[in-house]
């Protein structure tokens, strides 16, 4: 009954053709056998410096000491009673500290499901309940999740709706800015201004506000391509909302929990939202997601109106703890800024060697690079992409990809990564740039 494998890698490749869904990618084919830090050692004894960290849910690295502690006195514990069926503390304390932790001196409360998705699911569910109304704003290039109700949500089509409708109707994707991408000849200021000009008038050529429930936006996009929008647009859209009784939602599930040099990318914009949705990083890896945000929000639904059978597990919201416990005390936001400055670095370096380097950008450690024909054209280029990140992962670095155009390479490394670590990381990139 022991859990390591006695088959080997190419045996357990053939396994997983024979059994596995295709319907489920796999960035690199070898087979995990332990992981500490940013360090990934397979079945073979080989090791992997880990730029992917499970995209982006691993901030405070694989098997931290200390989830790994509160996750083992859960477990001697109980495993799960079901909070619907008789509480526990872990659930009720977890509540507590996300209250505390998130932006927002208003009276909070807090929810927990299993993935991003139910989250961002459960938000609009709220948020229609609260307001009455039915509609639903996302943003071009989002990406809230797989679900019927989030497929409609997200931009990309393929892979991640096509052939998958009908989807939910009355959901809305509104512009965005990228700055990369802005019109020759305008400038930065001229270029936000016809976007928050764009996004109103949204409102008068697609749904009108007083039919909207929410919208939802990822403070930094994700699998957009970590698009960073400009401080004013973001606070454009929130003064709209308030201006409409439109409920604002945060989407932190890829930028949260210190990714951004700060505990949730939201503050960067200097705007707090009315919810929040939490997930990845949260739980260290066990699956765990949330809603937090105003009181009167979160109490419109009646019991048992909301839930799951599994949400809000008790040894995955042990770990939650665990986590916020880590991110204060090794002051992990800030080593993100640290990590962050070391990566855009070799990426200028890199930048001044291949043409086909277009746009570098961060906030915090959440880093991408756009790749391109040239600088002049900035069209998108897939191939190179694919065959920097095909490289790494064959040579020792899990890498990602990302983008609508899927020509941007993006960087998700735990925050506990050491130099030692980074540094042989980013030697591998440098080869696979080359």
């Amino acid at each position: 009954m022991g859990t390591t494998s006695l088959l080997s890698t190419k045996e357990l490749q053939e396994k997983r053709q024979k059994y596995v869904a295709r319907g489920v990618s796999n960035g690199n084919l070898s087979i995990a056998h332990k992981a500490s830090g940013a360090t990934v050692i397979d079945i073979e004894g080989k090791e992997w410096i880990d730029f992917a960290g499970a995209i982006g849910t691993l901030n405070v690295g694989h098997c931290h000491p200390k989830v790994i502690a509160a996750v083992k006195d859960q477990v001697e514990r109980f495993l799960h009673p079901g909070f619907n069926v008789i509480m526990y503390d872990t659930y009720i304390n977890l509540a507590e500290k996300l209250c505390q932790i998130t932006p927002g001196d208003y009276e909070k409360q807090a929810i927990f499901f299993n993935s991003g998705a139910e989250a961002v699911e459960n938000a609009v569910k709220m948020s229609r309940r609260y307001t009455g109304r039915q509609a639903v704003v996302s943003f071009i290039r989002g990406y809230h999740g797989r679900t019927n109700l989030t497929m409609g949500m997200t931009s990309k089509v393929k892979p991640y709706k096509f052939g998958f409708g009908p989807f939910a109707p009355e959901i809305y994707q509104a512009p965005f800015p990228y700055m990369y991408h802005k019109p020759e000849g305008m400038t930065d200021e001229e270029y936000i201004d016809m976007k928050i000009e764009e996004f109103k008038d949204f409102f008068v050529a697609t749904v009108a506000p007083e039919t909207v429930a929410c919208v939802v936006m990822e403070p930094v996009q994700g699998e957009g391509g970590f698009i960073i929008p400009p401080k004013k647009f973001v606070q454009a859209v929130h003064a709209f909302c308030k201006e409409h009784g439109i409920v604002f939602v945060a989407d932190e599930i890829q930028t949260g929990f210190g990714r951004t040099g700060k505990l949730f990318a939201i503050d960067h914009f200097e705007v707090v939202p009315d919810l929040m949705t939490v997930s990845k990083s949260l739980a260290a890896g066990l699956p765990l997601s949330g809603v937090v945000g105003r009181k009167e929000i979160l109490t419109v639904a009646d019991p048992g109106e909301l839930g799951g059978t599994y949400a809000g597990n008790p040894v995955a919201c042990a770990a939650a703890l665990a986590v916020i416990y880590i991110m204060e005390e090794e002051r992990l936001p800030e080593k993100a800024e640290m990590i962050g400055q070391k990566i855009e670095a070799k990426l200028k370096e890199l930048a001044e060697k291949h043409e086909y380097v277009g746009d570098i950008r961060r906030l915090g450690a959440m880093v991408a690079v756009e790749l391109v024909e040239d600088r002049k054209s900035k069209k998108p280029n897939k191939t190179k992409t694919a065959e920097i990140v095909k490289y790494a992962n064959n040579n020792g670095l899990l890498l990602l990809s990302a983008g609508i155009k899927s020509n941007v390479i993006r960087f998700l490394a735990p925050l506990v990564i050491t130099d030692e670590e980074l540094e042989k990381g980013l030697a591998i990139l440098e080869k696979a740039f080359q």
